[in-house]
């Protein structure tokens, strides 16, 4: 745990203090996730401060164990690039960029399901009030700010190289966040009936995506954000390794051109030489064994010198 940084070390304790409480309290008859889980905002049970406390809440230990190894694992990075005051700032808003674009995914649900027209519905041969059946739509989980974390590395790292079970080969961060999108956008397009907010990990990555292209543009607008003392260390390190995929190009460039370069006169002429002599292998060959007796390639270079000729 020391060696990770602040920040994400703090969202780690937190999430994982808050999944703690919530399995106390609802053996006490608290139920935490009522209270502070996202609400479908037309519900009764619909609050603001919903938007920043459903991050924090897990609705199993699978749930939570994924989404924390993923944020110690992509976030430590990040925070030593940009430091603590950066990507808490990007996390949260991130955290609330998702669950903005989960409630749009409600709305749309709730309009085309047509419920303000009815006062009671039927949810799975139980008639409920329309209010309590929609305070059912609760959102929970920190998936949303995570997958803007992943987002944020792979476009940082693009070309880093990552091992990801099940593959036996390591894959680029750029392709993983692609397949990771695509997986996403079939999941939603797939139905509702995984209990899984597919459109709120899109969301939160859309935000991300729109808050790094923000910076990018307009690089003195992060400034306020200060630096650590471990930023300036990992911006250097990204720098050098940016060089170092420039240097490669370089020398790609460098070694074909090297081979385009202009022939020596002893190069010219020691190649004129062997291919005089393989010609004259061949011509010998005709004379003792017919031009049929040839193979596919000595006939290409009989005739390839000819032209040259």
């Amino acid at each position: 745990m020391n060696n990770i940084p602040t920040m994400t070390k703090n969202l780690l304790i937190v999430n994982f203090l808050t999944f703690v409480a919530t399995w106390v309290l609802q053996l006490r008859g608290v139920d935490l996730t009522n209270l502070l889980g996202l609400h479908f905002f037309l519900a009764s049970d619909f609050h603001f401060y919903q938007f920043f406390t459903y991050m924090f809440l897990h609705g199993s230990f699978t749930h939570i164990f994924f989404n924390m190894f993923a944020l110690w694992m992509f976030g430590a990075v990040i925070e030593r690039v940009w430091g603590p005051k950066k990507i808490i700032f990007y996390y949260i808003c991130c955290g609330i960029g998702a669950g903005v674009a989960q409630e749009l995914v409600q709305y749309v649900s709730y309009s085309i399901e047509g419920l303000a027209a009815y006062q009671y519905v039927n949810a799975g041969g139980v008639q409920m009030t329309t209010d309590a059946y929609i305070n059912l739509w609760t959102t929970i989980g920190a998936s949303g700010a995570v997958y803007a974390i992943l987002l944020a590395f792979g476009m940082i790292f693009p070309n880093e190289r990552l091992f990801i079970i099940p593959f036996p080969f390591p894959i680029k961060a750029k392709w993983l966040v692609a397949g990771y999108i695509v997986i996403e956008l079939v999941s939603a397009m797939s139905g509702p009936g995984d209990g899984v907010a597919h459109m709120a990990h899109l969301g939160g990555m859309l935000f991300g995506f729109l808050l790094i292209r923000y910076w990018q543009k307009h690089p003195d607008s992060s400034q306020r954000f200060g630096r650590s003392r471990g930023q300036e260390f990992f911006e250097n390190m990204k720098r050098r390794y940016d060089q170092c995929q420039q240097d490669q190009r370089n020398n790609r460039m460098h070694a074909e051109e090297t081979q385009r370069r202009r022939e020596t006169d002893e190069e010219y002429n020691a190649r004129k030489r062997q291919n005089q002599e393989e010609v004259d292998a061949i011509l010998d060959k005709i004379r003792k064994s017919g031009y049929d007796s040839l193979t596919k390639e000595e006939k290409q270079k009989l005739f390839d010198q000819s032209h040259q000729s």
